[in-house]
């Protein structure tokens, strides 16, 4: 059974409150690790002054957190590592270096990266090259610095370059960077038609961390706002021995930002029967 010490936190749907009340309620919700989303006026890549890295760790400590994963917000401009604008892409690029920076003093143990897109009007060739010269970069920056990072695909709105497993697969592949692993995004692969399977047999044992959605199929909702049989869909990551880290990334529906505890807890409160709570 799925463990429930793999459930971690995050501050996704909480960026409209300060950081430490965010801390707080992580916390008060029983998690000691979290995935922190880079945004602002939590930590994004435009005001991560050496003064503000204190504070957030200074936050972290208070509330017994780690950061498990830094996932700084970039799938809208200004940042795009595999923009089509040369000035855009390298901004991007450097950012992201600074990123596995961030991980580095918050002693994360991995950057999340997303393939990032390129222009409608230019070949999908041209867009994937640019990512692959960028994620490759940022890997080899983040290696040097004891950091492996995080890939995910996109849905098809979100991104022109790497959409599916087959993709993701083909793209990890040509990377060849060995500290590099998956993630599994529950509305992405529905939407992409694909299943746990898919990511099972072509990623195994580096398929390392899952982000629990609801949708119809698209959207990210909390558990039951959508249709998807994510109860079915654990139950296979958990026939698989996947032992790896879920979280919850609720943010598709506005109302989710104005209470975001609520939210959380009926996800949290649908999970509960999947989980082994002996480790308690």
């Amino acid at each position: 059974m799925l463990r429930h010490e793999q459930l971690i936190g995050a501050n996704f749907s909480f960026q409209h409150h300060p950081f430490r009340w965010v801390a707080e309620q992580i916390h008060h919700m029983g998690f000691k690790r979290m995935e922190l989303w880079g945004i602002a006026p939590h930590l994004d890549l435009f005001h991560d002054s050496r003064s503000r890295l204190l504070e957030v760790r200074s936050i972290l400590e208070d509330n017994q957190l780690t950061v498990h994963c830094f996932t700084p917000e970039q799938v809208l401009y200004p940042i795009n590592i595999a923009s089509g604008d040369r000035a855009y892409r390298e901004e991007s690029v450097e950012r992201f270096l600074r990123a596995a920076e961030i991980c580095a003093e918050l002693q994360a143990k991995y950057l999340f990266l997303t393939p990032g897109r390129g222009f409608e009007c230019e070949s999908r060739e041209h867009a994937w090259a640019n990512s692959i010269e960028s994620v490759s970069k940022i890997a080899a920056h983040a290696k040097r610095l004891g950091i492996s990072c995080l890939l995910e695909p996109l849905q098809r709105t979100e991104s022109n370059i790497v959409n599916n497993a087959d993709e993701l697969s083909t793209f990890w592949r040509e990377i060849d960077a060995d500290n590099i692993d998956v993630v599994l995004d529950l509305v992405a692969m529905a939407t992409a038609k694909d299943d746990v399977a898919a990511y099972i047999d072509r990623f195994g044992k580096r398929l390392t961390h899952v982000h629990i959605v609801d949708g119809t199929p698209a959207g990210h909702l909390v558990w039951g706002d959508g249709n998807l049989p994510l109860h079915d869909y654990l139950a296979q990551l958990d026939a698989s021995s996947f032992a790896g880290t879920l979280t919850f990334e609720p943010f598709g529906n506005g109302s989710y930002a104005l209470d975001p505890v609520p939210a959380w807890q009926r996800s949290l409160k649908a999970i509960a029967p999947l989980l082994d709570r002996a480790d308690q």
